[in-house]
Order: C-alpha cells, then sequence, then structure tokens
C-alpha cells in the first residue's frame, strides 16, 4: 500500500473566542473536503458541510500528539475524532477513526460517524502515513498552537 501523506492546518476560527481549529488534510487535501465527497457520492443525507476541525479549547483532548495517536480520548470508545461538527462541537457529530501506530506507519481506517452508524466507510481509507513524517507533521500542530505563536 503506497503511503499518503499528512498534514495538520491549524487555524485561529472567526467568532469562536479566535480558539484554534485543527483540519487534517491527506495527500493535500483537507479531510472535511475528502468526506464531504465521500458522503455526497454515497448518497448519505445529510452530507456535505456537516465537518469542521477540532478545536481543542472546547474539550480537554490533551496534548495533540497524544489525540492524533488515538491515546488522548475514550469518550467515543476505542475510536479517535479526527473531525468535529462544523459547529465546532466534536461530539456533535463527529468523524472518528481507528489509529494504529507502529514504529514505522500510522494508520487511519475503520472511520465511522457514531451517530449513524448504518453508514458505511468501508471505501474511505484507510489512510497509511510514514511514521516519521507524521510525528513532523504533528510537531509543526504542536508548535503552531503554543500560546506564544500567534
Amino acid at each position: 500500500m503506497a503511503s499518503n501523506e499528512i498534514r495538520f492546518d491549524c487555524q485561529r476560527r472567526d467568532g469562536y473566542d479566535n480558539a484554534h481549529e485543527v483540519i487534517p488534510c491527506v495527500d493535500g487535501k483537507a479531510l472535511t473536503d475528502l468526506i464531504d465527497k465521500f458522503e455526497t457520492e454515497a448518497g448519505m443525507q445529510p452530507a456535505g458541510d456537516a465537518y469542521g476541525g477540532l478545536i481543542p479549547e472546547f474539550f480537554r483532548f490533551g496534548p495533540m500528539t497524544d489525540h492524533f495517536h488515538g491515546r488522548s480520548t475514550k469518550a467515543m470508545g476505542p475510536k479517535t475524532p479526527v473531525l468535529g461538527c462544523e459547529c465546532g462541537e466534536w461530539g456533535c457529530w463527529p468523524l472518528t477513526a481507528r489509529i494504529t501506530v507502529t514504529e514505522d506507519l500510522v494508520i487511519w481506517d475503520s472511520f465511522e460517524q457514531p451517530h449513524r452508524p448504518q453508514r458505511d466507510y468501508m471505501a474511505f481509507g484507510p489512510f497509511q502515513f510514514d511514521r516519521n513524517q507524521y510525528d513532523d507533521a504533528l510537531q509543526a500542530l504542536s508548535a503552531e498552537m503554543r500560546p506564544d505563536s500567534t
């Protein structure tokens, strides 16, 4: 399986007390766009513009490195929220995934919309990332989210 590339876009979200919003990007495309396209093409309803990034200030995810290694919360069971609702609340309409970390790889698979368990996401992903590139992307995200960075 070919390796994907990940980046974590971190921006200040207008109207949300200037909080950070984190949107994973896979192979240069925002995960929000990838999942919108998948759900729309699969005929899922509702679909399109349903997801937003995670807003760490709104929920105690812990360090983003732990969160995106699948270790921060068991609030949604064994899967990790990788996107939240477009409203800014991850519990409202999350996209979750199983995150598997090995010495060489990080794999995102078994995607799920927990509020619509009948939906089939088997054809979405899996995404396989080189562990070094993934960890470098997380380090860049952590540096961008430090309080002294603007």
